[in-house]
């Protein structure tokens, strides 16, 4: 007999995962003032003592938010350098490719800094620690040739006014070109 076997079912998102995803969600796309618990609770179907077991207060979702989206973006970052040549031309065409993603609004920790920035100096401190290592992996695309880490430094800034340039013009177009050309300058050579 030729039994079919049902294909395995993936285990439903515990509460905290869907608090912690919906929280995501809101926060990157609405803001995170504009985003109240109780919106968090009603669109994760969790209760309120359920949201405040596992996240005590606002603050520390936002914190696991950061946390969350860092993991997310350096992994899709990294992914995207690989897919675009792993040089530091890579950098404009990954940049591109996330601009034109339907939900791009910009940097989540640029964001979080311009929003709650001294009111929670630990969201300041993550979003640094992200723009840290984001700059970390640029220099891996560099020589070393006692110019890297400056390189590195410049290289990462353009990149933040790419990705803050591209949210205001609702386009990444603009912001794709002065990256590629700010590369070419920095990097002649592509390496």
């Amino acid at each position: 007999m030729n039994r079919k076997t049902a294909p395995p079912v993936a285990a439903p998102a515990s509460a905290r995962e869907r608090i912690l995803q919906t929280a995501h969600d809101l926060f990157y796309l609405q803001g995170i003032r504009a985003t109240g618990i109780d919106r968090v609770i009603a669109e994760s179907g969790v209760t309120k003592v359920t949201l405040y077991r596992h996240y005590p207060s606002k603050n520390e979702l936002i914190l696991a938010f950061l946390d969350y989206r860092h993991e997310r973006w350096m992994t899709w970052f990294d992914g995207a350098l690989t897919r675009f040549g792993a040089d530091v031309a890579a950098l404009a065409p990954a940049m591109a490719e996330w601009f034109a993603h339907p939900q791009f609004r910009g940097c989540a920790f640029i964001n979080a800094v311009a929003e709650i920035g001294p009111a929670l100096p630990e969201a300041v401190q993550r979003s640094r620690e992200h723009k840290r290592q984001m700059q970390a992996r640029i220099a891996e695309l560099l020589p070393d040739d006692g110019r890297r880490e400056a390189r590195a430094s410049a290289l990462a800034m353009a990149v933040d006014g790419a990705i803050v340039r591209a949210a205001c013009d609702g386009s990444g177009d603009a912001a794709v070109g002065a990256l590629a050309e700010i590369v070419a300058v920095l990097v002649p050579s592509g390496r």
